[in-house]
């Protein structure tokens, strides 16, 4: 496993060190993380289309990168990968993902991001990069909860549109030899295990169609986030490190009440503030393998931004595991003996 590393999404900001790619990177690094996770929408720190198309602009914004002390783990789309798929109940909300100009045109707004994301495949790519952060939009999350009844078939429908969609996007990424990885998430119509098959079916278990891992928002569903990793460790291929926890009361439970992040139930908390057993997650990774990188995600309604970064990297480097290269008992083994083994088993 690689790390610890930062999502710089919710750091970005208007004042130094937040403001700029170099700076950013240099106050991560000085905080002890080694990678950072961009968000592309965020012009001051990746020019996407430009990444996409030379091949010099990303070496040399990689050398930019690591002049700072961090690698780029990983590039994230997160906001326009909702808008490959979006149901007219929410156009006004996603808009502004959408450039100014694509407002209001919710055609033309998704033909945009299903290009952005093929210009994401090739910009990873030309960065050395094997894996990607995005989200898969959602047509059919406004029927979560089965009532009134969804009709027959409505399911199955909407997952086959929504692969139609992806389908093109994930086969040029295949082009590119690098992973989708779906940040599994309320809200996405890929939203927990059952989904997440649904919608590989509906791809024809595309290769590229990926996890990333976060529990936090499986603590929120009230999903076993340990058994997940065993049912998925082979479709994980990115992992957010982030907290939270689930404290029902006599007034609200997972729903949520339509109360405020602090208010709620289930909130997201900085990284060893909550609930999620991260000993028995890094653990289980560490068995199955894993190899990509853990990430910081912040995310609070309590602890400030900087507080939180500033403890999550050492956090996380505590947390991963070398995997071991030998067994613990090898001492008391000794050389394969044909004859031996023959004699024990009784031929």
């Amino acid at each position: 496993m690689q790390g610890p590393a930062i999502f710089l999404a919710q750091f970005m900001g208007e004042t130094a060190p937040f403001n700029s790619l170099e700076s950013i990177c240099r106050w991560a690094a000085s905080l002890g993380y080694v990678g950072v996770q961009i968000p592309t929408w965020d012009s001051r720190l990746i020019d996407l289309e430009n990444a996409a198309t030379s091949k010099g602009y990303c070496d040399d914004l990689r050398g930019r990168v690591e002049a700072c002390g961090v690698k780029i783990s990983e590039l994230s789309t997160h906001l326009q990968g909702q808008l490959v798929a979006v149901h007219p109940a929410y156009d006004l909300m996603f808009d502004s993902f959408a450039p100014e100009h694509l407002r209001g045109n919710p055609k033309a707004r998704t033909e945009w991001a299903t290009q952005t994301l093929k210009n994401a495949a090739k910009a990873s790519q030309n960065l050395g990069l094997n894996a990607h952060a995005t989200f898969s939009g959602a047509l059919i999350w406004h029927t979560v909860y089965p009532w009134p009844q969804r009709p027959q078939g409505l399911v199955e429908a909407g997952f086959k549109e929504l692969a139609a969609r992806w389908k093109p996007i994930l086969d040029v990424f295949d082009t590119c030899g690098v992973d989708v990885c779906y940040e599994i998430h309320p809200g996405e119509d890929l939203h927990d295990g059952a989904t997440f098959e649904r919608f590989l079916a509906a791809t024809g278990n595309h290769p590229r169609c990926n996890i990333l891992y976060d529990p936090s928002h499986f603590v929120l569903q009230q999903l076993d986030y340990l058994q997940y990793i065993d049912l998925y460790h082979e479709r994980i291929k990115m992992f957010h490190v982030k907290d939270a926890e689930f404290n029902p009361t006599g007034r609200s439970g997972v729903y949520g009440g339509f109360q405020d992040w602090v208010d709620r139930p289930g909130r997201f908390r900085s990284t060893g503030d909550g609930q999620v057993d991260f000993k028995s997650i890094f653990s289980k990774l560490a068995q199955y393998g894993y190899k990509g990188w853990a990430v910081l995600e912040w995310e609070c309604c309590i602890k400030d931004s900087e507080q939180g970064a500033r403890e999550g990297a050492p956090f996380i480097a505590s947390h991963i595991i070398k995997v071991t290269e030998r067994a613990f008992d090898d001492f008391a083994g000794g050389a394969v003996d044909e004859n031996l083994l023959r004699r024990i088993i009784g031929i």
